[in-house]
Order: C-alpha cells, then sequence, then structure tokens
C-alpha cells in the first residue's frame, strides 16, 4: 500500500476501494485533467533507449554510453543535418541516467561519472540548440533498470524535472501494483501541472495491463497524458517493428476512438538507420507510423546513418501526414498479419493518406479500392514524390516484400470523355 505524495487519491487494496477510486477519479477527471497546450500533433524527436540501452560504461565507451556527451552529439546532428528542420525537435534521456540512490534532501541524483555538467547544464545546452529536453523516470520504486523510481516523491522530482528546464517526461510502470496506476498516473499529472511549466507527459500505464482494461482506461489516459506507450518494446527488426504495426492493426477501433490533437497512441521509437530494418522495411515503419500518427522518436545513431535512411525519415510529404492539424489516428481497412494490407487516414484537407504494406515474403500486387472516395481520385506517391494521375474505380501498385507504398488520394471529379 502507499500513499502518493499529492494527497488527492489514496491507493488502496481491496476491490471495492479500487472500484471506489475509479469513480471518484472519473468524475473528477475534468479538474485533473492535463492541462499544458502541448502535443497538438505527434512529438517528433529522438530517444537513446533502443539504440543505447543501458550502457553505462562511460570510461570504456565514453561515445556511446548513456552521458552528456552523446545527448549533446544528438543534439547537434539535429541541428546540423537537418532533423530540427523539418519537425525532430525532442532529445530523450530513456533509463539508466541516474545514480543508484537520491541524495540526502531526497533529490534526484544523475550519474555524476556520466553527467559531469548536471542535468541542468545539459538542458541549458539542448534549450541553445533550438531543441527541447526530455527525460525519464518510473511511477514505482524503482526505474525498469534499478535506479530510484518517484513513488513517494511525485511533488518533489516533478518540481525537480520543471527546475531543470525539462519539456517532457516519460513515466515508466515497474515495480508498481496493477491498482495503483490510474491514482498514481493520476497524482503525477497533477504534479506536473502544479508546477507551471508546460511538460509533455508520456505515460507507461496500458504496456502493463490487458487490451480489456486498455479499452476501459484509454478515455481516461487521454484527460490525463498526452501520449502513452501501448504495448511492446520495439527491438531492432522487422518482425518486432511489424509486430507492433499488426497489434494497432488490429486494435484499430479502439486506438484510433481516442487519439485527437492533444492525446496521441505511441508505437515506439523509429529504428530506421540501424541494422535492423532495409530501405523498404524503413519506408513501411514511416509510412505506418505516419498513418497511424504516433510520435516519430527515432532511436539511431545520427552521427553514422545512411543517405537512403536520412531520406525516409526527413520526407516532408510523409511526415505532413503524421503531422496533420487534424490528429485523427488512421487505421487498417484490409488485411492482416502475414498479408498485403491496406491502411487509411483521413486528413485535414480532405483527403486521405493510403499505405498499401506487403507483409509477405514475396512482391505481391495491392489493389485499392477508390469507393471511399466515391470511385474517382487523384493520386500522389509520396516517397517517390511523383503525381500518378487520375484513377477511377481503383488502383494496382506492385509492392516489394515487406515494403510500402505510400500515397495521398485526393478525391476528383472524373475526366471527362
Amino acid at each position: 500500500v502507499s500513499t502518493q505524495s499529492t494527497g488527492l487519491l489514496q491507493s488502496h487494496d481491496t476491490f471495492t476501494e479500487a472500484m471506489l477510486i475509479f469513480i471518484v477519479i472519473t468524475f473528477l477527471s475534468s479538474v485533473l485533467s492535463l492541462d499544458n497546450g502541448l502535443t497538438l500533433t505527434p512529438p517528433m524527436g529522438w530517444m537513446d533507449w533502443e539504440r543505447f540501452r543501458c550502457n553505462v560504461d562511460c570510461q570504456n565507451d565514453p561515445n556511446n554510453c548513456i552521458g552528456e556527451k552523446l545527448f549533446r552529439d544528438m543534439a547537434d546532428r539535429l541541428v546540423a543535418d537537418g532533423y530540427s528542420a523539418v519537425g525532430y525537435k525532442y532529445v530523450d534521456i530513456d533509463d539508466c541516467w541516474l545514480s543508484h540512490s537520491r541524495d540526502s534532501s531526497g533529490q534526484l541524483v544523475a550519474n555524476q561519472a556520466a553527467f559531469p555538467s548536471g542535468i541542468k547544464a545539459l538542458s541549458d545546452y539542448i534549450h541553445s540548440r533550438g531543441l527541447l529536453f526530455g527525460m525519464y523516470e518510473d511511477i514505482g520504486t524503482y526505474t525498469c533498470g534499478g535506479y530510484p523510481g518517484s513513488e513517494g516523491y511525485f511533488e518533489t522530482d516533478a518540481k525537480t524535472f520543471a527546475s531543470w528546464g525539462v519539456d517532457a517526461l516519460k513515466l515508466d510502470g515497474c515495480y508498481y501494483s496493477e491498482i495503483n496506476y490510474q491514482a498514481g498516473y493520476t497524482n503525477f499529472s497533477v504534479a506536473l501541472n502544479e508546477t507551471g511549466r508546460p511538460i509533455m507527459f508520456s505515460c507507461s500505464w496500458p504496456a502493463y495491463i490487458s487490451d480489456d482494461q486498455r479499452a476501459l482506461y484509454y478515455p481516461y489516459m487521454a484527460k490525463i497524458c498526452n501520449i502513452w506507450r501501448n504495448w511492446d518494446d520495439i527491438d531492432d527488426s522487422y518482425s518486432s517493428m511489424a509486430s507492433i504495426a499488426n497489434y494497432w492493426g488490429s486494435q484499430s477501433a479502439v486506438l484510433a476512438s481516442v487519439a485527437k490533437p492533444g492525446s496521441f497512441n505511441d508505437a515506439d521509437q523509429l529504428i530506421i538507420g540501424n541494422s535492423g530494418l532495409n530501405p523498404d522495411e524503413s519506408r513501411t515503419q514511416m509510412a505506418i507510423w505516419s498513418i497511424i500518427a504516433s510520435p516519430l522518436l527515432m532511436s539511431n545513431d545520427l552521427r553514422n546513418i545512411p543517405t537512403w535512411a536520412k531520406e525516409i525519415l526527413q520526407n516532408k510529404e510523409v511526415i505532413a501526414v503524421n503531422q496533420d492539424p487534424l490528429g485523427r489516428q488512421g487505421v487498417r481497412v484490409s488485411g492482416s498479419a502475414g498479408t498485403t494490407q491496406v491502411w487509411t487516414r483521413l486528413l485535414a484537407d480532405s483527403s486521405y493518406a493510403v499505405a498499401l504494406w506487403n507483409d509477405t515474403p514475396n512482391t505481391s500486387d495491392i489493389t485499392l479500392d477508390l469507393k471511399f472516395v466515391s470511385g474517382c481520385a487523384t493520386l500522389r506517391d509520396l516517397f517517390n514524390h511523383t503525381d500518378l494521375g487520375v484513377f477511377k474505380t481503383s488502383f494496382t501498385s506492385s509492392v516489394p516484400s515487406h515494403g510500402t507504398v505510400m500515397l495521398k488520394v485526393t478525391p476528383a471529379e472524373p475526366p471527362k470523355n
């Protein structure tokens, strides 16, 4: 049993008390809602976790350990190599940045060997580059990597992050009782609000509960979190990326119903530019993540990235789909895992973004039925930056194994004979 530091809500053991918490929090949701005006479109940036994990060996691997040099380097590359110019603004630290204990006053302390200048100095440097600074903590007693968690210190830690100039916080869900998630994430959201600093709040709550529970709680999460991690961590492989995309496909209706400006489902990091995806597979991740309005948070080594990967990541036409101001999450309309699939997303200008994804081991033809735009549309290929013309009834494209053709489909009048 734990008492959260804001004092607004208490955590309890019994089923009856848990239901009471649910009713009370739901009733108070308009009062407790996150109020920071952020993420009107999905956030874009860079995060260390998938590529660099929990490498804390700064003595033997100073260029790649979780330390200030790595994050300064990535901030520099975001600016110098054109990423920030197309929207990648956040530089996010994930787990393993902490010392193994708090200081004598209960404050969080960074690993001194890895961050000798301190977190505030790193934050100031990232801000000086015109970028935004994100950090990580855990709602439980420990982070997933075994470092001090925030349980019992919500107000203290929220104030610490605000004092450091943090612009985004990912709050993980390890070492915490499942029955307490709603109370805990609500209280931390309130604590962030009370700092007076706009801090984008990324919740990991849904990644730790069942699909049935997620469907029940998503509308509430959308009131207290800006983004939320829904499912498995991504690994550097096509099978991992495809499993996440296919989960989104199978849960399309539920997930799309809660996504909107200010609140988005997070499919996890972009692994484009690492070793696990070839160019066709990388275009698939970029396309599907943009169709589903997921945050675009790269986890790669921007100091050493193939030209083709940089071109995919900086494709302005695909990014425009992800950042469409309508904020409508796209859905899978045909196909299933291991087959050819069609995904669509309605855009603010009444056109549609469409992904024709070939999740099979062989090149396949995929046909787009144009009934959803009254049978006639102008098509543009967003990866090849090519106008394809006006099509009636349907459009068919040959799509390589694991690849995707991404289109902008604009309703059109049938051409006159």
